[in-house]
């Protein structure tokens, strides 16, 4: 679990954001003000903040400055202010990356675990949860091994491979051999059916393999 002190005064966002992200097993900390935001940093341990920078009582800016001053915790910039020279500041005043809004939820995910796996190389690996073994022909949960036909893995394997991105019953069609005499796009759904049952996946509340309305699955491999 990812723990993310995220210091934003638009409340709405701050709960989408947090609701969006805790799928992905990070876990977000509110701070509406930088009042707050400080408070809680002295008072948690966090991995990662998320900070904007249009705030009442203190300007962001000052915010990055004075936590850089105390700690090495990645720093996020999520903000509207888009100027180059926001940019500039941001960066030398200690942040690792600037997201300007608006963005994708998702696009912060990405950033959020690509700082993750490079200052903690160990962390890669424990944030996968499945692993391809093209040699034996295996994939593994949490290291145990899945018994799986070789349309399941060949598609197991292609969605791991392409781990967040929305891949289409078209794409598996094209792209995996093995299920291409399934000449129905619904047969595809059904062979989701008996994956997602195979690797623990909850029907009713997904968390590997994602349906995306009208066009097809995402496959999120933590």
């Amino acid at each position: 679990m990812i723990n993310v002190l995220m210091i934003e005064d638009d409340i709405e966002l701050a709960q989408l954001l947090k609701s969006r992200l805790s799928k992905d097993e990070i876990n977000v900390i509110i701070a509406s003000t930088p009042l707050e935001g400080l408070s809680l940093f002295q008072a948690q341990t966090f991995d990662l903040l998320v900070l904007d920078l249009s705030l009442p009582q203190m300007d962001g800016m000052e915010i990055c400055r004075l936590i850089r001053q105390e700690s090495n915790i990645p720093i996020i910039i999520s903000s509207a202010r888009s100027d180059i020279r926001d940019k500039m500041m941001g960066f030398s005043r200690g942040a690792d990356d600037y997201l300007p809004k608006p963005y994708d939820p998702q696009e912060l995910i990405f950033r959020i675990d690509a700082i993750m796996r490079r200052i903690h190389p160990a962390m890669a690996q424990q944030l996968s949860v499945f692993e391809v073994d093209k040699e034996r022909h295996e994939i593994t949960r949490y290291g145990s091994i899945l018994r799986l036909t070789t349309a399941e893995y060949d598609i197991i394997a292609y969605m791991i491979k392409k781990d967040r991105y929305v891949i289409s019953r078209e794409e598996l069609l094209l792209n995996i051999g093995s299920i291409r005499y399934e000449s129905s796009l619904k047969s595809i759904d059904v062979i989701m059916g008996r994956i997602r049952q195979k690797i623990g996946d909850d029907t009713k509340n997904p968390r590997y393999i994602i349906s995306v309305r009208g066009v097809g699955y995402k496959f999120v491999n933590k």
